[in-house]
């Protein structure tokens, strides 16, 4: 053999064979799928970190909701605005669930509430933003509760005592969701001050104010309702609220029921049973 042929035969490739071919193979899976699941651990923390998420009308509550969603974006869809996002990988958000960001586009409260009716699995749940006229069950964009807007009073230039409504005068339920209220002007102790005051009964969450606050940073921003109400307990009521009144009327109609030898049986049992003892 001479020296050319030797250093052809050195540098010839060794015969694959099918099980090299199928171990390579099995590495390779198994470090792809290490990495998609160390991807997807980062994604699900990412979402679990970020809470504050709006979501569309009529939406369940977060934890009910991700459990129905199936996240086919019909809802996205049928937004005319555009304002519904389906949510992707970096966005901190659960992926593939409906949401919207009130500064970039809010929730423009469409009579007919296109994203609701849509929703194939209740996960937008039509009764809850309906009302009943003459018999008939009607859409209500009211009466949706997508979250509760906030005021810093900090950076509301209304609090400073300069004058600017623009949050009361884009919101779609006019003087009831928002109202303009006179406070005194502590600081110069002769001028009064135009402040906005957000009612949580009335306030649908769309985002509207805070789309349309002035300062740099909005002054009035949506949270979800759960983030931005605390919770009073039971033992605290207001006597105004027919709900507070009928709540405290269910408690005590339970706190006051009894069970007794006696209320275990017919009442033809113990009457005439009484009747007996009477006539002795």
């Amino acid at each position: 053999m001479n020296e050319r042929q030797e250093k052809v035969k050195s540098t010839k490739k060794p015969k694959v064979t099918e099980r090299r071919r199928f171990l390579s193979i099995m590495a390779q899976s198994i470090g792809l799928s290490a990495l998609g699941g160390i991807v997807w651990t980062g994604y699900v923390e990412e979402a679990k970190s970020a809470p504050l998420t709006l979501r569309p009308p009529g939406a369940l509550a977060e934890d009910d909701f991700l459990r129905t969603c199936i996240k086919c974006g019909q809802c996205a869809e049928a937004c005319p605005y555009d304002t519904l996002i389906m949510a992707k990988p970096g966005d901190r958000k659960p992926m593939g669930t409906p949401y919207f960001i009130p500064r970039d586009i809010p929730c423009y409260m469409c009579t007919d509430i296109p994203c609701v009716p849509v929703c194939p699995t209740g996960a937008l749940d039509e009764d809850s933003v309906s009302s009943v006229v003459d018999g008939k069950k009607v859409l209500d964009i009211n009466k949706s509760k997508m979250g509760l807007a906030l005021v810093d009073h900090e950076s509301c230039i209304a609090y400073w005592g300069i004058q600017c409504d623009a949050c009361y005068r884009a919101c779609p339920i006019l003087g009831e969701a928002i109202t303009i209220e006179f406070i005194r002007n502590e600081r110069t102790g002769k001028h009064a001050k135009l402040v906005p005051i957000v009612h949580a009964d009335h306030c649908t969450g769309c985002g509207l104010c805070e789309h349309a606050c002035v300062t740099e940073k909005p002054a009035i921003f949506v949270l979800p309702r759960e983030v931005a109400m605390g919770k009073p307990g039971d033992y605290y009521v207001k006597g105004w609220s027919e709900k507070d009144q009928e709540r405290i009327k269910q408690r005590n109609l339970q706190e006051l029921k009894t069970k007794t030898e006696r209320s275990e049986k017919k009442p033809q049992d113990y009457l005439n049973m009484d009747e007996e003892l009477f006539n002795e």
